[in-house]
Order: C-alpha cells, then structure tokens, then sequence
C-alpha cells in the first residue's frame, strides 16, 4: 500500500491578494508561505518518505524541499492548471469580463477550458492519474509527499472519490495544509485525511 501525502503550497503575494490565480505563473512564497513550509516539517518529522515529488513551479518546488529537507524531483504533470484568460486575475475580476466562460466552467469543467482557452477539467486530471500510476511503479509501498497546486489537487481527488468535476470546489486545501490518501497494488483509492495538520 503506498501512502500519499499530498501538499498543496505555502502562500503566495497572489494567494494573499484575494485568491488571485496563480495559474501558470511562477510566484514564490511569502514569508508567511516559508514559515507554514516550516511548520509542515515539524508535523512531518516523524515520517520517512521513499519519495518527494513536486510541480516544477517555485512556489511548490521550495514548500516541498523546506518541508522534508529532502531530493525533491520536479514533475510537470503535477504543474497548475492553466486557467487562460483568469491568470493574474481574481474572480471577481474575470466573471465581469466574461461571465459565461465562469458559468461554463462551474456547469462541467470537464469539457470546458478554464479561461477559454486553458485547459480542460478532464485533461488536468488525466495527467496527474498518469504521475500517479507512474509513481506506483517505483513505490508499491511506502510513503511519499507530492507538492502540487490547490486546482489539479482538488480536480484529481474528485475524480478519484467518483464526484462529479464540477464539485471539485466542494475539496478544501488549505495552504500548506496535507491531504492524504492511499493507492493500492490494483489502484483502488482510499482517502484518509483532508485539508489536515499531521
């Protein structure tokens, strides 16, 4: 059984500065970002990970190594979502350009592309699923940590519990906070903790 502790980021200027999507663009973490890192170490430090995989974006990249002090190897499959037209910008601020990408992509972000012209729901998932089974090969067991982004963190989760992509707002992850679940030999899915502080 391989144990996964998903690890959404530390803060950023743009997460402090009412949600403002991140997206692709490669912001670092605050310094209120690198002492919520710190503080995952401590919660962490009884744990051994086989494992510490992260988005290549800094802001994941360095909450990652500051938590576990560890090699972290960068994945591009576990990058942010690329939200389009939204990047830069907060919701607010793109619902009153245009409303209806919003409205598209609250209906089923499974077909709709983020912005309108990021990606899908359906193909943000498909590349974390593949990380994951790809990761299986070399951890049947175990335990390891995987920083990523709080968009294809709550996409892949509920794809993975069966949820409709649309729902996937429902998920909470904090910043910095430690979602985690297990992957069986055959891939089956078990979730045991959300939005947690071990």
């Amino acid at each position: 059984m391989l144990k996964v502790f998903l690890l959404r980021h530390g803060q950023t200027a743009w997460n402090a500065d009412n949600n403002r999507y991140c997206g692709r663009s490669d912001i670092s973490l605050t310094a209120k970002g690198i002492q919520q890192a710190e503080l995952v170490k401590e919660q962490l430090k009884h744990i051994t990970f086989d494992g510490v995989y992260s988005s290549p974006l800094e802001r994941a990249f360095m909450t990652a190594n500051i938590a576990t002090g560890a090699h972290v190897k960068k994945d591009a499959r576990l990058i942010e979502a690329d939200f389009g037209d939204w990047e830069k910008k907060t919701k607010e601020e793109f619902i009153a350009e245009n409303p209806l990408l919003w409205q598209n992509w609250m209906e089923d972000p499974a077909v709709y592309r983020a912005g309108g012209t990021g990606e899908t729901g359906m193909e943000i998932v498909t590349r974390v699923d593949a990380f994951f089974n790809d990761v299986r090969q070399h951890h049947a067991e175990g335990n390891i940590l995987v920083a990523a982004h709080n968009g294809v963190n709550r996409l892949y989760l509920a794809y993975k519990l069966g949820m409709p992509l649309r729902n996937y707002r429902m998920l909470v992850q904090d910043n910095a906070s430690i979602t985690m679940f297990t992957l069986a030999a055959d891939g089956a899915f078990t979730l045991e903790h959300l939005n947690s502080k071990f």
